[in-house]
């Protein structure tokens, strides 16, 4: 290590990482480097070098820079010139789908363009593993789009991080085109070292086919699958993950149900997205946290009584009964977040329902609502039932986006029974509609140590993903009307509502109230 540094006949760093910045940023990093080496206990400012530290502490200082900033740092001194090699974590970022569709507007020239970038990246990548001591690794990652017809560049990678038994390893392919043609990564190759070395794996576009044979996962802490098309026995699989804590599976296909038999005891968190599956099922004791996202579909967890938050965004109208009444497994949680689509066509919530959520506090609801008629039964009272299930709840943000034209009108109905808990409400897209009106006026009526209704007309990101304005873009004509009702309903009640975006002379005269 010690004569590395010093070999002056050392093969110089990877061009392609020293020319995209200036010289004087280069500096910034060799000075950002000496701060670091100062902060590690240097006796003497004044006298202090990087060469008086133990050889094994040198590149763990260098370390602590970005590869990038590493590597152009390494060429200020020739004494440091090899540290690099023995930077620990390998982080690749090369061109995305979206950087390269906007490089310009012409189809060919965007092509050749496409084929320069991702054989730079190919090249940085090829240089740095070339030149690595391959020692000390603690992530390799790989993020950029590529086909299936650059396997061997993709192979060699997969090859050097399993070799160099990295801790974290991630493979984010970013198909652009072909995309059911997916790059096979080769599970087995983690068994080659004999032992289980890796506690975090990342998988995006590519396939796996796993077996129960495959035993290097021992000591797998996180996995993640995006896009991943499964072709084996992914349960078995999972069987060998005794020590698996977060596990994330997104848009997969290839599997009809995650039924996995065997006890995952240390598992906490579980999301599952976007999946076309019939049925969920897991034995996870210290499942803590929860997430399902996609189609109601049967989802059962065995011995979940650590389980304290849960995310449930279910397709369809199906969802908010649902998640109410046929998901006992998460009756137990004390933050429930929840994504529903809802309409006066929607299944309605049974006025008594078996299950209580008897712990939860805080609850969430998305709720996108589809009706022509603001002033009908859109199922937005649907809420006041779910509300007597969590006698207990002390916080609720809804937000709302209700794809109707504007209308007011005042009213209420009396479905929901007393809250001693509910201390705050914040309903978001409050505009006035009839459903709305009378959900705001039960919670006001019923909720006994309720200390504010907050309510927001804006329609938010939280519930629409994406650009908002056009659902806001006749803000200027509800804000009035709605300012006008919580005044009115703030002294009708005796309880304060304030309103986001009202001027500050309206909120101060709502107080007032």
């Amino acid at each position: 290590m010690a004569g590395a540094g010093e070999d002056e006949s050392a093969p110089p760093p990877p061009s392609a990482l020293l020319d995209q910045k200036p010289m004087e940023e280069t500096a910034a990093a060799a000075g950002k480097l000496t701060r670091l080496e100062h902060e590690h206990g240097a006796p003497d400012e004044t006298s202090f070098r990087m060469e008086d530290l133990p050889a094994e502490v040198q590149p763990v200082i260098m370390s602590q820079l970005p590869l990038k900033e590493a590597v152009r740092t390494s060429i200020v001194s020739r004494s440091w010139r090899m540290l690099w090699t023995f930077h620990s974590d390998l982080c690749f970022d090369g061109p995305t789908p979206n950087d390269l569709d906007s490089d310009t507007d012409d189809k060919f020239a965007g092509q050749d363009s496409t084929k320069m970038k991702r054989a730079k990246f190919i090249e940085t990548v090829n240089s740095v593993i070339q030149q690595h001591s391959g020692i000390g690794i603690n992530k390799f990652s790989v993020r950029c789009g590529m086909h299936k017809e650059y396997t061997d560049h993709l192979d060699r990678w997969i090859g050097f991080a399993t070799s160099s038994k990295a801790k974290i390893i991630h493979f984010n392919l970013k198909k652009i085109y072909q995309p059911f043609e997916f790059h096979h990564f080769p599970l087995e190759a983690l068994d080659s070292q004999g032992c289980s070395f890796v506690q975090s794996l990342f998988l995006a576009s590519v396939s796996i086919k796993p077996n129960s044979v495959i035993s290097g996962f021992t000591i797998l802490r996180r996995l993640v699958l995006e896009f991943v098309k499964i072709l084996g026995d992914f349960p078995g699989l999972l069987a060998k993950c005794s020590g698996l804590e977060d596990l994330e599976i997104i848009g997969c296909y290839g599997v009809d149900n995650l039924i996995v038999p065997h006890k995952l005891d240390k598992l906490q968190h579980l999301l599952i997205a976007g999946m076309d599956i019939q049925m969920v099922e897991f034995h996870a004791t210290d499942l803590a946290h929860f997430e399902y996202k996609g189609r109601v579909i049967p989802i059962v967890l065995h011995g979940c009584s650590k389980l304290e938050k849960a995310t449930m965004k279910f397709n369809g109208t199906k969802a908010l009964a649902h998640t109410f009444t046929a998901v006992p497994s998460i009756l137990s949680v004390k933050t429930l977040h929840l994504q529903a689509f809802i309409s006066k066509y929607a299944q309605k919530l049974p006025a008594r329902q078996q299950g209580m959520f008897l712990h939860l506090r805080h609850m969430t609801c998305q709720l996108i609502v589809n009706s022509n008629d603001p002033n009908g039964d859109n199922g937005i009272l649907q809420l006041a039932n779910c509300l007597d299930v969590a006698p207990r709840l002390e916080t609720l943000h809804l937000h709302m986006l209700c794809a109707i034209s504007s209308s007011f009108s005042s009213g209420e109905v009396a479905g929901m029974r007393r809250h001693d808990h509910l201390k705050t409400v914040f309903m978001s897209g409050f505009r006035c509609y009839k459903a709305q009106i009378e959900l705001a006026c039960c919670i006001l009526r019923n909720a006994s140590v309720l200390e504010q209704l907050i309510i927001e007309p804006r329609i938010t990101d939280k519930v629409w993903a994406g650009d908002c304005s056009e659902w806001n873009t006749d803000l200027g004509q509800i804000l009035p009307g709605v300012c006008e009702w919580a005044q009115v309903t703030s002294e009708r009640f005796r309880k304060v509502i304030s309103v986001v975006g009202a001027s500050h002379h309206t909120t101060e005269a709502s107080l007032a109230q």
